[in-house]
């Protein structure tokens, strides 16, 4: 089987709405981490987020579901990312629904965003309200599924962090096994109190703007968005402009600790290099490493001493949280979409908030570097010690 090709991709996150918003939000280091201002919780007055600058029922007005019940915030995110996605991909109706079309979608919330809602109606104070079927994992999937007509092999990943690359890595493997032709990949996550509260609890939420990879990092913006990408074989592809290529993939769970990853980074370089080994590259053709770089002390300091382990001198890399905020499902569609465009304009962007570098020999590129890339290694870290690498090629 040939090559797996990046046909389409559908974003929206806090730094736009539709790749190209997204684009020139990195091109001028324009954050879209700030004050929420349509997600309600005791912490938005003190704690930055990575908001979608639309409210729900605008997102419902442009979809044109104001009179359609039971979609959730997630839901909707979800849906304006993969119409984009389907649009620049030039999929018919008959090829979105053929059994030949696998769709792998990733969410850790899920309709756990109606965090209220949730609680009124499973401790039946509620007459039973219109988001009843929305709360399970699946539930987003299921919607989606239903409203593109989806028949063929279809399944939800929450793998934490991780979920939207194993997403990726997942559809780029049926592909490669002849077992469809295309797959519609990704993941959604909006803000929800449950997520907030818990990570809240683990005292990993930066009162200030997250610092990747800075010797005063001290915590993370949760942030939510959507993104997904349209992966075809080579020879399904012919004629459709390709994007970049899913060239190599590789998961890896360290399993030390439920919320951290273990000093030596065993999963995070098991992952890294199973990547490289899946796509026939060696370290050094790697150009940029798009790293999970969340800004807590434990994630960058492990993710740092994985990079040397493997590669010895590090490549270019940094993190693109900042502009988003970490999206938690998403992240790994999200930063691969942000990989593909650093591959089509030549560009490193840059991670403006960092100011003093964990280790001056390798600082994280912090200002907007234009460099020959021919290879990408984006990182999606977990809980749990989930690690996934994957690779995107210029093609």
């Amino acid at each position: 089987m040939g090559r797996v090709i990046v046909t389409g991709m559908g974003i929206i996150s806090a730094a736009g709405n539709g790749v190209a918003e997204n684009y020139d939000s990195l091109r001028q280091g324009k954050s879209g981490v700030g004050k929420a201002t349509h997600f309600e919780s005791v912490y938005t007055a003190s704690l930055p987020f990575g908001e979608v600058k639309q409210s729900t029922e605008r997102l419902r007005e442009k979809l044109g579901f104001q009179e359609e019940p039971g979609y959730t915030r997630t839901d909707l995110l979800a849906l304006t990312a993969m119409n984009e996605a389907i649009r620049e991909a030039y999929l018919t109706n008959d090829q979105i629904r053929s059994y030949d079309t696998a769709f792998i979608s990733a969410s850790t919330v899920g309709g756990m965003c109606l965090t209220d809602q949730l609680y009124q109606d499973a401790n039946l104070r509620s007459g039973g309200s219109e988001y009843l079927e929305s709360y399970g994992c699946a539930a987003h999937t299921l919607r989606l599924a239903q409203h593109f007509g989806i028949r063929g092999y279809t399944n939800t990943i929450n793998t934490a962090c991780s979920s939207s690359a194993n997403a990726i890595m997942l559809g780029a493997r049926l592909i490669k096994s002849g077992r469809v032709k295309r797959a519609i990949v990704g993941g959604v996550d909006s803000l929800a109190k449950y997520t907030i509260n818990g990570f809240n609890a683990l005292k990993i939420l930066s009162d200030n703007p997250s610092k990747p990879f800075d010797v005063d990092r001290n915590g993370l913006n949760l942030g939510e968005a959507a993104a997904y990408l349209i992966l075809e074989s080579e020879e399904t592809a012919v004629g459709k402009k390709f994007l970049a290529e899913i060239a190599g993939y590789g998961n890896a769970n360290d399993a030390h600790h439920p919320s951290a990853m273990s000093d030596e980074a065993i999963g995070a370089v098991a992952s890294m290099q199973a990547a490289l080994q899946s796509a026939g590259l060696r370290t050094d053709e790697i150009d940029y490493v798009n790293a999970h770089g969340t800004g807590t002390p434990n994630n960058d300091q492990v993710e740092l001493e994985g990079l040397k382990k493997l590669f010895g001198k590090v490549p270019l890399f940094n993190s693109t949280k900042p502009f988003t905020g970490h999206t938690l499902g998403a992240a790994g569609a999200v930063e691969a979409v942000f990989s593909i465009l650093s591959l089509q304009h030549q560009t490193v962007f840059s991670a403006f908030n960092v100011q003093n570098p964990v280790d001056p020999e390798y600082p994280p590129v912090s200002v907007l570097v234009n460099s020959e890339l021919k290879n990408v290694l984006s990182n999606s870290f977990g809980f749990g010690g989930n690690c996934t690498s994957l690779v995107l090629g210029k093609v």
